[in-house]
């Protein structure tokens, strides 16, 4: 009986929060959340819905562009977005995957997954964190509904897909339809995106992409093709124009830092609509892999704070992967929060550790997800007080060695291995720079705020 009020309950909240749709406005929102903080049981999910309801109570331009670019949404889009992110995703989702889930199956399956139907791609960028997998290989279409229907009976509605190219994949439009109670973040080259994709798109109504840039044109095209910036700006202009939710994403180099956080290219996505940007650092792996390339350690704090003052300053939601750790607690891999699942069904701890010891063709999702070697890696989360330094590759990149020798993994594509074994000398000299940074600034800025969070948490 209390498994069906609770159901209907978030029944008729879904209902409520879908009836202020037509009527986006701050007050609305503040009401909403209202509504969201009662009907989850998590308190971790309370207390950041508390705190965004003191963002939307201040009129943070976060918020008022989260306003601005949900009135810009289709209707039909705007109903998917809180129907399957916010009510499927994080209210009903949440509550299966970190109440029902523990106490019927032992563990705690994870928010979203990322799947990379295919690594084909039109575009050959040097560098690609992907471009060293299997090219000819791909998931069918079968196996990555199958993926869905699993992730969903644990209480998974947020999928991430990424590739390869996910556009060379026209079935991927009867996936997306095929699950309309599932939220799907794409990571997309955004030049296959013309007027009649985002016209499709938007009759899907639950898929946001997000469109990588390496900067403004001269760098995009330098690094993608020339031309590529321009096709960009134009699959922007058609997602706008169609009412999708879109955002882009950036990787992060030892060359382009201040460019892609800097105030030109922001402003310029702000007023393309783009409602998020991803910040992702460079890591030396798959396409010619160079060490060089990645972010100095300085470089990476200093991104860390101009980013942070961007989320006082735009109104464009800000994702900064390896910088945010502190918000979620560590290294969220591994099934902690989420895995990848290749091309070719092997299932990694993240989409930038290309190791694994389970493939999805052989056995079960649930089984995969308490494999040892992603146990392994979540008993040892988070691996350092300081959760900025969060990364098992780059961090602490002895858990990562020590769990691929403890559980066999295998490398997934030929020359992952060399993160561990050629690079080892340079990977660990840059871990312990960072550290020394990062040490510096938990003391000086978080600790503090970090324990009177966990002492909130304990006491809720």
């Amino acid at each position: 009986m209390k498994t069906g009020l609770g159901t209907f309950s978030k029944a008729q909240a879904a209902k409520t929060l879908l009836s202020l749709v037509p009527r986006i406005s701050v007050e609305n929102l503040v009401r909403a959340s209202r509504f969201a903080e009662k009907l989850t049981r998590v308190e971790r999910d309370k207390e950041v819905i508390r705190a965004l309801r003191g963002l939307f109570e201040e009129r943070h331009p976060a918020i008022l562009m989260a306003k601005d670019v949900m009135e810009r949404l289709s209707p039909n889009v705007r109903k998917k977005l809180i129907q399957n992110l916010f009510v499927n995703a994080f209210l009903i989702g949440t509550d299966k995957r970190e109440i029902e889930m523990p106490e019927k199956e032992g563990f705690k399956p994870p928010m979203f997954l990322v799947i990379s139907p295919t690594m084909r791609c039109n575009l050959r960028c040097p560098g690609c964190y992907a471009g060293e997998y299997e090219q000819h290989k791909g998931l069918s279409t079968e196996e990555v509904d199958s993926i869905i229907r699993q992730a969903k009976e644990m209480g998974t509605y947020f999928i991430t897909m990424s590739g390869g190219e996910v556009f060379v994949r026209p079935d991927m439009f009867d996936i997306w339809r095929e699950h309309d109670d599932v939220f799907f973040q794409l990571y997309t080259n955004g030049t296959l995106i013309d007027e009649k994709a985002a016209a499709r798109l938007e009759e899907c109504g639950n898929v946001a992409p997000m469109i990588s840039l390496e900067g403004g044109r001269e760098r995009t095209d330098e690094r993608r093709g020339e031309g590529t910036f321009d096709r960009v700006m134009r699959a922007m202009d058609h997602l706008r124009e169609a009412g999708v939710m879109f955002g882009t994403s950036f990787t992060e180099t030892r060359h382009n830092m201040e460019e892609i956080a800097g105030d030109e290219i922001l402003d310029l996505l702000v007023e393309k609509g783009a409602l998020v940007a991803w910040y992702f650092q460079y890591i030396p792996i798959g396409r010619e892999p160079h060490f060089e390339l990645m972010p100095t350690p300085e470089q990476r704090d200093w991104l860390r704070r101009r980013l942070l003052q961007v989320r006082d300053e735009k109104a464009i939601f800000i994702g900064d992967f390896w910088n945010d750790g502190y918000y979620v607690e560590g290294c969220i891999a591994a099934g902690r929060e989420y895995i990848h699942i290749n091309a070719n069904g092997d299932v990694e701890p993240c989409v930038f550790c290309h190791f694994s010891v389970d493939n999805i063709r052989d056995r079960s999702l649930k089984e995969v997800l308490n494999s040892d070697f992603m146990k392994t890696i979540r008993r040892q989360q988070p691996y350092r007080e300081n959760y900025l330094t969060p990364c098992m590759l780059i961090d602490e990149p002895e858990v990562l060695r020590n769990a691929v020798a403890k559980c066999h993994a295998h490398p997934t594509h030929a020359g992952a291995e060399t993160l561990i074994t050629d690079l080892k000398g340079p990977i660990d000299d840059y871990a312990r720079s960072y550290r020394a940074i990062a040490d510096e600034v938990w003391d000086e800025e978080y600790r503090e705020k970090n324990a009177r969070r966990v002492k909130s948490a304990r006491y809720a």
